[in-house]
């Protein structure tokens, strides 16, 4: 029997025009994150209401065995069909599949796309908004390794950013392990910014569904291939500082064979973009 939960959700009025016509769809691919969605789910709803932004949360479940589905259905009675839509697949098939999968029902002409785990927190969100509308940016993408904006807001502009990137929760090993992927990638690749495998980030729907048809990697070098394609075709690339956390609830599923992957898959894309 799936469980029930009973959480003080924000009430869902309806979405102030502080964003003008602009629309955010979140697509949340999630495995075995029961626990997590409920939380996750009234963390974005609280955010985009407080801010008077547009939004839907796009799941795409990968046919959880936890009851995650179940989670989902329960939230979307709570918020709406149109503001928690589920979009399940039949197994686990990757995370670009699950983001294409997800393009095919995103209603808003920009897309977020971050983990459920509580590795990315929401309130970033508006950080991603204020650069992407101040440069005009095609991509802003967090990162954990850098303590500003990039590009630097000029000093008559509002503020952006919530103080300096970091990273908690992780063991040194995998610190290490994440410096030497990003270093490696950044001196093979040259992609301008400095977190390359960050999974944080924000897309106009357009440029997000052109990059991600061109994209061969699976896994985690698929994230840094869409930066690293994104650069090739021209598009505008912004950073904001955010703070990642170690996820609270599951297991982490970072592979020793996701790592060799990685190692590759600088090197494929050295060659071929």
């Amino acid at each position: 029997m799936s469980a029930s939960y009973a959480i003080d959700m924000p009430s869902v009025a309806a979405s102030a025009a502080a964003s003008g016509s602009d629309k955010y769809s979140v697509i949340l691919p999630t495995y075995n994150e029961r626990k997590n969605l409920p939380v996750i789910v009234w963390l974005l709803a609280k955010t985009f209401e407080t801010k008077g932004i547009q939004w839907e949360i796009i799941v795409v479940d990968d046919a959880s065995p936890d009851g995650t589905q179940e989670v989902a259905k329960q939230l979307a009675g709570i918020y709406g069909e149109d503001r928690v839509v589920l979009k399940p697949r039949a197994g686990k098939l990757g995370l670009g599949t699950a983001y294409v999968h997800g393009l095919n029902f995103c209603t808003g002409n920009f897309v977020i796309i971050m983990d459920a785990d509580f590795s990315h927190h929401p309130k970033f969100i508006p950080e991603f908004i204020k650069l992407q509308k101040l440069h005009n940016l095609d991509i802003v993408t967090g990162t954990r390794y850098s303590s500003h904006p990039s590009p630097l807001p000029a000093p008559s502009s509002p503020s952006i950013g919530l103080g300096p990137g970091g990273v908690y929760g992780w063991d040194l090993k995998r610190k290490l392990v994440s410096r030497g992927a990003n270093y490696l990638a950044d001196t093979v690749l040259r992609p301008g910014v400095s977190d390359l495998t960050g999974s944080f980030r924000l897309y106009r729907l357009a440029v997000l569904r052109d990059i991600i048809s061109r994209c061969t990697s699976k896994g985690y070098v698929f994230q840094m291939e869409m930066i690293v394609r994104a650069r090739s075709l021209g598009y505008t690339v912004g950073e904001v500082p955010i703070t990642f956390v170690d996820r609270i609830f599951g297991e982490s599923k970072l592979s020793g064979n996701e790592i060799v992957g990685y190692a590759k898959g600088v090197g494929s894309l050295w060659w071929n973009v």
